[in-house]
């Protein structure tokens, strides 16, 4: 295991300086409510005539996309996106992209239409390419379709990153990463989220937490502005989740929760993720838990888990946040911890998951080890033993 640390510390540090050279963008960032009103013109201004529109039934019959679609001159819808979609659901998005003759795409909704649309964009880029062979680090290279973004819950943050998940069929949930696959548009519309239930507000916002805290306590990756923004999306949920949760139709709320997600999404794109996703996509693979979910539950654990080596950053955070003003760092860092039990609680999420079982353990901790080591710039590295006991931690039964 030793030589296994000093790899992945090494690998780390290398891959920390080499992504400083990287040519890292930002979409062009359209917000406000009724801002997805603009989508027709950034389409033409584009040169795009027929975007494939990646949403659900429900969001196409919503008045705001009504309005929005009479003006596009021609358009395709595909409808068939599930939670952690599927590499069968990508293909059939490629095959309708190209039967239907569209030449840009259009992604609405949570994480999974923007996954699902965004390894479709990958795979028509690189067509003798499989999704699985595009799997990982900058394999896709090459420039995708225009790309416009609309995300409808303030959680993934996908509207900003490089990563495309999927789950294949053996359940075995993955990422495409490239810097292609930041989409050219994002469109942070609060309006989009007004009706969004209590428990997936809830779920949503404690996924973009979670991006939040793993970018900021994360090694090598960070810089300064990566930090601040993880700063200010820490303060921004622990601020407007609750509010957004208790009352829907807070605008003011949405919006902050919408920037939040971008802020945080951005940070961890650059910074990288840890621990907690590694272990959460296991879940969302074999047991179809919603992501935010599996993150909001694991999160706490995780920096329990951690310990003393996450201690400085979480007291930073807590120092954000207003919490434990006097306290030594160690006090901070646990009260921080102890604050996002007491959110979970507050806003419905569970303490752990009953689905998981325990023959399953080691495919979940082999699954975990393999997608965080040696690239994740954890606080902390873990083998397979330790991933197992943080998901019996969160085992009901």
């Amino acid at each position: 295991m030793l030589l296994k640390r000093i790899f992945c510390r090494v690998f780390q540090a290398c891959f920390g300086l080499g992504a400083r050279v990287l040519p890292w963008r930002k979409p062009e960032c359209i917000t406000g409510a009724g801002s997805l009103e603009r989508l027709p013109g950034l389409l033409q201004s584009a040169g795009c005539k027929k975007p494939m529109i990646v949403a659900s039934r429900r969001q196409c019959a919503a008045p705001e996309f009504i309005a929005m679609a009479e003006r596009l001159p021609a358009w395709s819808g595909f409808h068939q996106v599930t939670a952690n979609p599927k590499i069968e659901t990508v293909e059939q998005l490629v095959t309708q992209f190209r039967a239907e003759g569209c030449d840009s795409m259009v992604a609405i909704g949570g994480g999974s239409p923007m996954d699902a649309a965004k390894a479709a964009a990958a795979r028509l880029a690189r067509p003798s390419r499989s999704v699985a062979q595009l799997k990982g680090l900058l394999r896709v290279h090459k420039k995708i379709v225009p790309f416009a973004a609309v995300p409808t819950t303030a959680g993934t943050g996908s509207e900003t990153t490089i990563a495309a998940v999927v789950t294949d069929e053996n359940h075995h949930k993955y990422a495409v990463n490239d810097l292609s696959l930041i989409p050219r548009w994002a469109i942070l519309d609060p309006a989009l989220t007004v009706s969004l239930p209590a428990r997936v507000t809830a779920e949503t916002g404690l996924d973009a937490l979670t991006h939040a805290v793993e970018a900021y306590i994360g090694r090598f990756y960070n810089t300064r502005e990566t930090r601040d923004l993880a700063r200010q999306a820490v303060k921004a949920i622990f601020m407007y989740l609750p509010r957004a949760c208790a009352d829907g139709s807070d605008l003011h709320a949405r919006q902050e929760l919408l920037a939040a997600s971008y802020r945080a999404g951005f940070a961890f794109t650059r910074a990288g993720v840890g621990n907690v996703h590694a272990l959460a996509h296991t879940l969302g693979g074999l047991y179809d838990v919603p992501h935010g979910r599996a993150n909001a539950v694991l999160l706490p654990v995780m920096l329990e888990a951690y310990g003393p080596a996450v201690y400085r950053r979480l007291a930073e955070l807590a120092d954000v946040v207003g919490l434990c003003p006097a306290g030594s760092q160690a006090e901070k860092a646990r009260a921080f911890i102890a604050a996002i039990y007491d959110m979970n609680r507050a806003v419905g999420i569970p303490t752990g998951f009953d689905c998981i079982r325990t023959e399953d353990l080691p495919q979940m901790a082999a699954w975990a080890e393999a997608e965080a080591n040696p690239v994740y710039p954890v606080p902390v590295i873990f083998d397979k033993d330790r991933f197992i006991r943080v998901a019996k931690r969160v085992m009901l039964s």
